[in-house]
C-alpha cells in the first residue's frame, strides 16, 4: 500500500488519516521501547523478551577504573615472593608490556592473606570487609581481555570491543530486557570524582543503536539530578500547555524524518525528564535512610562516605526497578598502580572495601541479592613484573573479578592464573566476551540471539563471539 502523498506544508485528510493510524502507533511504540517490560527493535526485528528464566533481573557493575590488582587482592601468588627481584623466567614467555617492563624484576606482594567463609576464600589485608562477604562471593581468577592500555581496555569491558562505537553491556541489557521503571532510566551510571571517565560517556553510550538505551549519568553531588526541580513561576496548567505544545511540534518535525530514530529517542527522553521529576528528587534522597543504613555503608566516615552514598544509591536504584546500575571508583584511572602500588591501593581500597560489603549486606537482608547479579573488576589486572621498583604495569592476560547474588553458588573461584598470576590457564579461561556471554544469560539472554540489525547487518552484543562460563552457573 502506497502512503499518501501531499503537496509540501500540506495536510489533506487522507494523509493525516493515514499518519494518525500509523505515525502515531510507530511514535508511542518507539518511546516505549526502553520503558517496557520487552525491547521492540526499531528497524522491524521481532520484540524480545527473556529466552529463558532469569536468575537475576538486574545487574550491579562495581567497576574499579585504571585496573586493580589480582595479585594483591585475590589471587596470592607464593612463588612471586620467592622469585621477587629476579627477572621473569622464560619458561612464563615474554610478554609485550604497555610500559616495556617485561624484563623488570618481579615485585614482591606485602599483603598478609587470609581464608575467610566455608569456602576457604583467599583475600588480602586490603579488602576485610569484602572478605567476610566470603560465601556470597564467586571469585573469576581467569579473565583475559585484548587490551594493553586503558582507552581500549574500558571500552572492551563495556562494550566488548576495544574500539569505540559499539553499544554498552548496559545498553544491550536494557534493548534486550527493557526496564521495570517506568519513571526512572532503565540503565544509571555514578561515578565518584571530578575526574572524567576514560572515554567519558561512550563507555555507557548506544553505539549504533538508538540512544533510548544509552545510560544516563547521575551527579556524584547533593543534586544526582540537577534540573529537574520545576519552575516555581508556572503553574501546572501552564506545564501541561507547554507540554502539549512541544510534543505537537515534535510530531510535525518528525513527521518528514520517520526514519531519524535519534528523533524518537529526544521525544521519549523529553517525556522521561517529564516524569522524572515526580520521581526522581525521591529515588535519590538519601535522607529517609536510618542512621544505621548510612553507618553500614559507611557514609559516616570520611574515606568511605563517597562511595557509600553511590553504593547506597545503587540499592535505592535496584529496589524501584532500575535495569543495569554501574558504578565507577578510580575515574581518570586512579587505580593505575604504575609505582608506589602500596601507596595507591591501600587509598583506594580504603575508600570502597566498606561501602561495598554495606551494599551485599544491605542487599541480601531486603531479599534483593536473590534476583540482583552485582559484578566486581576494572579492565584488566596487574603484572607480577615490576614498574619504577615500587609499582605493576597493565596486565590483560590474566586478572580477576567478582560475582555475587543472582542464584550463584558463592565461596568458590573459577578459572585460575599461572604461578605467577601473569596469564590466564586451563580450561576456565574467560575472555572478555565469555563474561558478557554468562551475565547476560544470567538475565535470561542468549547472547547469540538477542540481536539489532545495523545497516543490514546482525550486530550481537559479543561480536559472534564467547561462550557461556558454564562452571559460573553451577
Amino acid at each position: 500500500m502506497n502512503r499518501p502523498q501531499a503537496a509540501p506544508g500540506y495536510l489533506d485528510r487522507r494523509r493525516w488519516l493515514w499518519d494518525a493510524g500509523l505515525g502515531f502507533g510507530a511514535l508511542a511504540s518507539a518511546a516505549l521501547a526502553a520503558q517496557s517490560s520487552h525491547a521492540r527493535v526499531i528497524s522491524g526485528a521481532s520484540s524480545l523478551q527473556p529466552h529463558f528464566r532469569p536468575r537475576a533481573k538486574r545487574v550491579i557493575f562495581l567497576f574499579m577504573e585504571g585496573g586493580p590488582s589480582h595479585l594483591d587482592l585475590l589471587d596470592p601468588k607464593p612463588l612471586l615472593n620467592k622469585l621477587a627481584g629476579q627477572k621473569l623466567p622464560a619458561s612464563f614467555g615474554k610478554p609485550v608490556t604497555s610500559m616495556g617492563t617485561a624484563d623488570a624484576p618481579l615485585l614482591e606482594c606485602r599483603r598478609k592473606w587470609s581464608r575467610h567463609g566455608q569456602g576457604g576464600l583467599w583475600f588480602s589485608d586490603w579488602i576485610p570487609h569484602m572478605a567476610q562477604r566470603a560465601d556470597d562471593l564467586l571469585v573469576l581468577r581467569g579473565l583475559w581481555c585484548d587490551a594493553i592500555n586503558h582507552s581500549a581496555g574500558v571500552c572492551q569491558m563495556n562494550s566488548g570491543s576495544i574500539l569505540a562505537g559499539r553499544p554498552s553491556l548496559g545498553a544491550w541489557t536494557l534493548f534486550g530486557l527493557g526496564s521495570e521503571a517506568d519513571n526512572l532510566p532503565g540503565y544509571v551510571v555514578l561515578t565518584d570524582g571530578s575526574a572524567s571517565v576514560t572515554n567519558g560517556p561512550r563507555n555507557w553510550g548506544a553505539g549504533f543503536m538508538p540512544s533510548l538505551y544509552q545510560g544516563t549519568k547521575l551527579e556524584n553531588s547533593n543534586k544526582p539530578l540537577p534540573g529537574l526541580e520545576p519552575d516555581a513561576t508556572v503553574t501546572p496548567g501552564q506545564t501541561q500547555a507547554r507540554r502539549r505544545l512541544l510534543a505537537s511540534l515534535n510530531e510535525t518535525h518528525r513527521d518528514a524524518r520517520r526514519q531519524k530514530d535519534e528523533l524518537t529517542a529526544r521525544i521519549a527522553s523529553q517525556e522521561l525528564a517529564y516524569r522524572l521529576q515526580a520521581e526522581a528528587p525521591e529515588a535519590v534522597d538519601l535522607s529517609g535512610e536510618t542512621e544505621a543504613t548510612k553507618k553500614l555503608y559507611g557514609i559516616d566516615r570520611k574515606t568511605t562516605a563517597n562511595f557509600g552514598k553511590m553504593c547506597l544509591l545503587a540499592r535505592r536504584l535496584a529496589e524501584r526497578g532500575v535495569r543495569f546500575i554501574q558504578l565507577y571508583s578510580g575515574a581518570g584511572s586512579r587505580w593505575d598502580a604504575h609505582a608506589n602500588i602500596e601507596k595507591n591501593h591501600e587509598i583506594m581500597c580504603a575508600g570502597v572495601d566498606l561501602p561495598i560489603a554495606g551494599l551485599l549486606t544491605d542487599l541480601k537482608q531486603r531479599g534483593l541479592l536473590d534476583d540482583t547479579l552485582v559484578i566486581w573488576g576494572g579492565e584488566f589486572g596487574r603484572t607480577p613484573m615490576s614498574e619504577k621498583g615500587d609499582g605493576r604495569d597493565h596486565n590483560p592476560w590474566g586478572f580477576s573479578m567478582w560475582m555475587a547474588g543472582a542464584g550463584l553458588k558463592g565461596g568458590r573461584t573459577v578459572g585460575e592464573t599461572d604461578e605467577l598470576g601473569l596469564r590466564a590457564v586451563n580450561d576456565n579461561r574467560m575472555h572478555v566476551h565469555d563474561l558478557h556471554a554468562t551475565i547476560l544469560h544470567l538475565l535470561g539472554l542468549d547472547h547469540t540471539r538477542v540481536i539489532f540489525r545495523h545497516k543490514g547487518r546482525p550486530e550481537r552484543p559479543t561480536i559472534n563471539e564467547g561462550e557461556v562460563n558454564q562452571a559460573v552457573l553451577a
